[in-house]
């Protein structure tokens, strides 16, 4: 069983962006894949349990970008 979550991510302007938030989701315990939509400003993360939200806030923080919210 797997869990796909949506987190709407502000500052994403290119692709190097796209990298670096994909690269910090990644190293999250349990992350099966992860899609940055850059002009949507959004990541799909499938993942093998829900995460913790901290977790990927901090995630994202360390990319350098802001996680403004979640769609389950």
């Amino acid at each position: 069983m797997s869990v796909e979550t949506t987190y709407q991510i502000k500052g994403m302007t290119c692709g190097h962006c796209a990298q670096a938030v994909t690269g910090e989701l990644t190293l999250l315990p349990g992350v099966r894949t992860v899609e940055v939509d850059v002009p949507g400003g959004v990541a799909k993360v499938n993942s093998d349990a829900p995460l913790a939200l901290d977790e990927v806030r901090t995630a994202v923080d360390e990319a350098g970008y802001e996680l403004v919210g979640i769609d389950g």
